[in-house]
């Protein structure tokens, strides 16, 4: 028997910060975020949910209400294509809208949660198979003075955190302040990455870099475009990590053949879902890039996903993860990864291992069938 896509419900869910957050580089403050969670029916009833949230509209060239537009010329395609023909389900959103490949990560991630359920299997089996119990998470913490950044970082140690990620990008002598300040707070057994998110011109971030001494720190997106992170790495020393300008494949085959970085960032939700980023984690295991893998924000459903997909990634080549989840005060959804001590630990249900609760989701807000 054939499965097919017989029905897709489209969910709307507010997920209000725990505490605003400040994005660099002048953007606007975040103090919730707009999910859309996606659930698809197949014709012998099993459903299968995803979820793409962009963080607030100021981060990247992503918004709520360009998901729900997305999602109308999407959902019509699908219905009655078979879900576990996952390359086919892309090539079929990839012929009917260029480009939005947020949109794109919510239909391709309730995919996979069909396949693992219609396998009996988790996702982190399906693709590749676990290489460790958990998945080291990010200890994330936007900018502000070095005071209140040290609180932060000390904030997130007592909460289990033992890699940090703190948000840099504004007039060079501060940003410079609030490194060093960091770093003296800095336990021996702690990790830290340096993250501009785009902030800097390429003098202020080889200025700001050249001036820290230790060459182990990564630093993370220094610059908004790849050609200005390229200026960057020819001038300095440290490490870098390139997230925010790799959409596509393409954009990582680029990054890797100039030699920009040494690790990137891999969204499940910027990149269009996990067949993309399972493309791209695949790659950067045969060329010798280390990776984030991560979701761009959202809750517990899309979340699980990016831990499915790091612990079926050896350790060697693996970073860390990203922890949205644990900054919202909604949680839309039951099971999922647990949380030990700075780590995410992965279901061994089948599928995502997520059950939403339903009385947070609502009514949807588009329901697309046969016509």
């Amino acid at each position: 028997m054939t499965i097919k896509i017989c029905e897709i419900n489209i969910y709307e869910v507010e997920l209000p910060l725990i505490k605003p957050y400040r994005i660099s580089g002048g953007r606007l403050f975040v103090d919730k975020m707009d999910s859309i969670i996606v659930a698809i029916t197949t014709s012998d009833g099993i459903v299968g949910w995803g979820e793409s949230c962009p963080f607030g509209p100021s981060y990247l060239p992503a918004f709520a209400g360009g998901i729900k537009a997305g999602m109308a010329q999407l959902a019509p395609i699908l219905i009655g294509a078979n879900p576990l023909e996952l390359e086919n389900i892309n090539h079929l959103m990839d012929l009917t809208l260029k480009g939005h490949l947020y949109v794109k990560s919510a239909i391709d991630v309730a995919c996979w949660d069909i396949l693992g359920k219609y396998a009996n299997l988790p996702l982190h089996t399906l693709l590749g198979g676990r290489f460790s119990e958990h998945a080291d998470l990010i200890g994330a913490f936007a900018n502000g003075t070095p005071e209140e950044m040290v609180a932060d970082l000390k904030q997130r140690r007592d909460q289990g955190y033992h890699i940090f990620s703190p948000k840099i990008g504004g007039e060079v002598s501060l940003d410079i302040s609030r490194i060093q300040a960091i770093m003296a707070e800095l336990q021996p057994q702690e990790k830290i990455t340096i993250d501009a998110n785009r902030a800097w011109l390429p003098d202020h971030a080889i200025q700001i870099m050249n001036s820290i001494n230790d060459k182990t720190v990564y630093f993370e997106q220094p610059c908004e475009t790849l050609e200005e992170c390229l200026a960057v790495r020819r001038l300095t020393q440290h490490p870098i990590i390139l997230d925010e300008c790799i959409h596509t494949f393409q954009d990582l085959l680029l990054a890797q053949r100039e030699g920009v970085a040494q690790a990137i960032n891999i969204k499940i939700g910027r990149v269009g879902g996990l067949t993309k980023a399972r493309q791209m984690r695949d790659f950067c295991l045969a060329t010798g890039l280390r990776m984030n893998i991560e979701e761009t924000g959202g809750s517990v459903i899309g979340g699980t996903g990016a831990i499915h997909l790091a612990v079926a990634t050896p350790l060697r080549y693996r970073l860390a993860t990203s922890d949205s989840t644990r900054l919202h005060t909604v949680i839309p959804a039951k099971g999922g990864y647990t949380y030990k001590k700075g780590t995410g630990i992965p279901p061994e249900t089948p599928g995502l291992g997520i059950e939403p609760i339903m009385e947070i989701l609502g009514e949807p807000i588009a329901v697309y069938t046969k016509s």
